[in-house]
Formats: structure tokens, C-alpha cells, sequence
């Protein structure tokens, strides 16, 4: 007999164990939908991997260098096929895990509130794959700075494992900093968090994104940090204007409410 999951109180609330247990469920699940789209990974890696080696290879044709990407040992090979699959499952799969990441966020709220989730994930994704595409966009401006430090006619041999583990971390990172802002929106909109309280701590948004894209920049120059991080500071003021929007709406129906005596939980 299946074990019955413990209700939760009538504020919605859960034990810790019960946290920890629905954590648990939310990992394993997500895991599970990312080795599924690895599979197709595994399945297209000679395509991805060319893709993946296009800026470099473009960036050297440009200046008339040679560049090659090299696997310095035995199992080299074979462990980034495993990454790139990986990579590649977690870009299918992100309607699976996002969809995982909303119910352990809501798995004490109302049913309406829960149907919320087909709401996150449908934002959600574009914005991943917009965050993505976006660190795709901007990769060939890194990769051309760097090898302009190469001089002409010469060789630039490039350990593999080095230079896609650092793609594919820039794409996945840029997907996932897109991410912030609609998470911001919809735990506004679920009543766990207030507008005024991601208001509140805007200097640390703009501390955090500076911060990130300095490390995810492998150029020195300025101009491409600023350009990675306008667009997660300029996202993140979007989520506290449609937060902050959106409570004084609930506010006034509130108060309205409380004036006729209608006012219900």
C-alpha cells in the first residue's frame, strides 16, 4: 500500500522533512529528464560539436591563423561526448526540469495556484532559450578577442576539454540568469514574495550581475562585461516594475474589499 504524503496545514505549510522529501522527488525526476535528452545528445554530437567549434575556427579564418581543438589524453574524447550530451539534454529537456523546479516551489499551495506552473514554464523556456541564444550571440566577440593575442602565423592549439566546458558553461549560465526575473514574477504572483522586498535589494542585483558576467567574460575589455550584464540588470528591473505593479493592484482590491465587508481569505 502506498504510503499517504502528510497534509499540510492550513496555511499551506510543510515539515522539513517533508521539504527535503519533495527536494529529493524534484532532483530525481528533473535527473531523470536530462539523461532522456541526452540520449538525443549522444545521437547528434558530431553536429553539436562542430557547431560548438564555429566561433573559434571562424575567429582564427578571420585573422589568417591556424586554430584546431585537441584532445590531450586517451579518454578525452569520450568524456566531452558525455558533456556535450549533457549539455544538449539539458537544453531539450528544460520544459521537464523547469516544470519540476515550479512544483517543489508550490507544493503547498492552492490547485489554482499550482496550474500556475504550465503559466512558469511557458515563459520560462523562452526566456531560457532567449538567455542562450543570447550568450551564443555575443561568444564569437570573446573568442575574437582572444585570438587576436595569437600571433600571425602561428598555430593556436586549444585543449578541448578547456574550450567547450567554458561554452557550454556560458551558454547554460546566461540561460539560467534569464530565468531569475520570471521566477521573481511568478513568486510575486503566487503571494510568496512582495514587490517592495526585490526592490529592496536592486544594489545587490547589480552587484551579483556585474560580478557574474566579469567571470563569464574571458575578454578583457569592458564593453563586452557591460553588454552581458545590461540585459539581467535590465530584466531584473523589469520583474520589480510588474511586481511592484501588481501589488498595488492587489492592495487596492483589497482595501476595496475591506470597505463593502466582502473581504474573504
Amino acid at each position: 500500500m502506498a504510503r499517504r504524503r502528510p497534509s499540510a496545514d492550513p496555511e499551506g505549510r510543510m515539515p522539513l522533512r517533508e521539504h527535503l522529501l519533495e527536494l529529493r522527488k524534484r532532483l530525481v525526476l528533473a535527473a531523470i529528464g536530462i539523461l532522456l535528452g541526452a540520449v538525443l545528445g549522444w545521437i547528434v554530437y558530431d553536429v553539436v560539436f562542430r557547431a560548438l567549434q564555429d566561433p573559434l575556427l571562424d575567429a582564427a579564418a578571420e585573422r589568417g591563423i591556424s586554430a584546431s581543438v585537441n584532445f590531450g589524453g586517451l579518454a578525452s574524447a569520450m568524456d566531452m561526448k558525455f558533456k556535450v550530451a549533457i549539455f544538449i539534454g539539458a537544453i531539450v529537456s528544460s520544459p521537464w526540469w523547469l516544470y519540476q523546479l515550479w512544483a517543489f516551489v508550490t507544493p503547498g499551495l492552492t490547485r489554482r495556484e499550482r496550474s500556475s506552473a504550465i503559466g512558469f514554464v511557458g515563459v520560462a523556456v523562452p526566456m531560457f532559450l532567449l538567455g542562450a541564444g543570447f550568450a551564443w550571440f555575443v561568444l564569437p566577440r570573446a573568442v575574437t578577442v582572444l585570438t587576436e593575442f595569437v600571433p600571425e602565423d602561428a598555430t593556436n592549439l586549444i585543449d578541448a576539454q578547456t574550450y567547450l566546458s567554458f561554452v557550454m558553461r556560458f551558454v547554460l549560465a546566461f540561460g539560467i540568469a534569464f530565468l531569475v526575473p520570471v521566477l521573481m514574477v511568478c513568486l510575486n504572483l503566487v503571494g510568496l514574495v512582495r514587490g517592495v522586498t526585490w526592490l529592496k535589494g536592486w544594489r545587490w542585483a547589480v552587484l551579483i550581475s556585474m560580478v557574474f558576467s566579469a567571470i563569464m567574460t574571458p575578454t578583457p575589455d569592458v564593453l563586452t562585461m557591460l553588454v552581458l550584464a545590461a540585459p539581467t540588470i535590465g530584466l531584473y528591473m523589469a520583474a520589480v516594475g510588474l511586481s511592484v505593479l501588481r501589488d498595488r493592484r492587489v492592495d487596492k482590491r483589497l482595501a476595496r474589499a475591506a470597505d463593502d465587508g466582502t473581504l474573504t481569505r
